[in-house]
């Protein structure tokens, strides 16, 4: 089980800012942040996911959150878009992967691959 992960990002205000509101879709929050330069996302008090302002910057990583429902799948790729990401696939079905994987994919400011997904049925 993986415990938590990051990317390093370019401009940590506009990374921090585009997380913060992607992903309160799926009911993440900053958890912790130190020195304008680093946080921490997460939900109940634990952060999994973190960005920090460092040399290089991740590009082209994929990281997947699982959601409960595909409802907050949309949420995510409607907050993601508005957040300033950029569409990599819209929510729907990828049959590919098993019947019910429902999943949507926006890229962050860096070009990273953000993916949330529902594995349940509708």
């Amino acid at each position: 089980m993986i415990d938590h992960c990051g990317v390093n990002v370019s401009d940590y205000i506009d990374s921090r800012d585009f997380y913060k509101n992607a992903l309160s879709a799926i009911g993440y929050e900053i958890i912790m942040e130190f020195d304008g330069q680093v946080a921490g996302f997460g939900k109940d008090n634990v952060p999994d996911f973190w960005i920090k302002c460092e040399d290089p910057v991740t590009t082209k990583a994929h990281v997947a959150f699982q959601s409960e429902t595909r409802k907050h799948v949309d949420d995510f790729h409607k907050a993601g878009l508005g957040a300033g990401g950029t569409d990599n696939g819209p929510p729907g079905l990828r049959k590919h992967y098993h019947p019910n994987y429902y999943g949507a994919f926006i890229l962050d400011p860096d070009g990273n691959n953000i993916e949330v997904v529902c594995h349940k049925p509708e």
